[in-house]
């Protein structure tokens, strides 16, 4: 089975969905949600068709733990490789040796072939919640009582290129109270307005001359969120600097359920602080730099004028950028984003 052929029985967003809440999880890196999904569908699939030969797509459900299925390391490496350049039988195996360690399968062989038997408990899928009735709150980020839980927050982002996850969140916090003391215009918070809990945050970073060749080069060399060097690729520019032509939209995030409703406010929000920065700050900024370290902000990039520049050679990730101007024109009331 390939993945058109998955597809027919998950659907894309329902497997992006699955794949996303996976990766919360200490140790899943998205390569290896990825296969977990995959693999998950399939089993499904195999075992709904051994009772029910006329089977059709999509699924209702998938297959729970109480079953246990036939799986070759030919059938996996088809599952975990046939969209990638590179997967052997053998790959495919150590992937499944992997996805056992961490819990996530019972894998015995019984001398002619390897079974598998899914682990999943509630933890694994995603649960339907529902956003609180109480009006989100756009604010200024607190140092003192935002930077731990923005800092879980968007570990998430980096848990699937990062083994270090147990510090990463530690590490995040110190880094975003050091630039809210260099320069808090630029960090704002989606709150909620019941307990004030942060839900989504931006960083927009006035970036001196001398870091923006950085947005030319390999882009896992701005890499500072989720890396263990000490130092900052990025230098901050300090108000007043009219040589500073650069914003780096270096943290980007809103919790999936919020998203509907408020995507549109909080980019509308970005827009008024480039141009309280612009007016107040850095008269010459016209230029507009993200990295795009997470397959979900793709598409809300694309949707607003950014147009990608380099790629990594090593890591998924790349540089994209806007016009300034451009984007603090933009309608976005008009504005339809997936």
């Amino acid at each position: 089975m390939d993945t058109t052929e998955l597809e027919a029985w998950l659907c894309e967003e329902e497997q992006e969905a699955l794949i996303n809440h996976l990766g919360r999880r200490v140790g899943l890196t998205r390569v290896r949600a990825e296969c977990f999904v995959r693999l998950w569908i399939y089993l499904t699939v195999k075992d709904k068709q051994k009772h029910h030969p006329n089977l059709q797509p999509p699924l209702r459900e998938l297959l729970d733990t109480s079953t246990t299925v036939s799986c070759t390391h030919r059938e996996a490496a088809t599952l975990f490789y046939s969209d990638k350049e590179k997967g052997s039988d053998r790959a495919a195996g150590m992937m499944l040796d992997q996805l056992a360690a961490l819990g996530l399968i019972e894998k015995s062989f019984d001398g002619n072939t390897t079974n598998l038997k899914l682990k999943v408990t509630p933890e694994l899928t995603p649960q339907k919640q529902t956003v609180a009735p109480q009006p989100l709150i756009i604010d200024q980020f607190d140092p003192r009582s935002d930077a731990i839980p923005v800092a879980t927050l968007l570990a998430q982002n980096y848990n699937w290129m990062n083994r270090n996850c147990e510090t990463l969140p530690h590490r995040i916090s110190r880094l975003l109270r050091q630039w809210s003391r260099q320069y808090p215009k630029g960090l704002r918070v989606l709150r909620r307005s019941d307990n004030g809990h942060p839900v989504g945050f931006y960083l927009l970073y006035p970036t001196a001359s001398v870091s923006e060749p950085m947005f030319f080069g390999a882009p896992s060399k701005g890499l500072h969120l989720s890396s263990m060097q000490a130092v900052d690729p990025f230098q901050i520019a300090i108000p007043g600097d009219k040589d500073c032509f650069a914003v780096f939209v270096r943290s980007w995030m809103i919790e999936a359920q919020y998203q509907p409703n408020y995507q549109i406010p909080f980019l509308q929000d970005a827009q008024k602080t480039l141009i309280r920065m612009q007016q107040e700050d850095f008269p010459n900024l016209c230029d507009l730099y993200t990295l795009i370290i997470h397959p979900n902000y793709e598409k809300l990039a694309d949707s607003l004028g950014f147009h990608r520049m380099s790629s990594d050679p090593q890591l998924s990730i790349y540089w994209m950028y806007q016009a300034l101007d451009r984007f603090v024109a933009l309608d976005l009331s008009d504005h339809f984003l997936d």
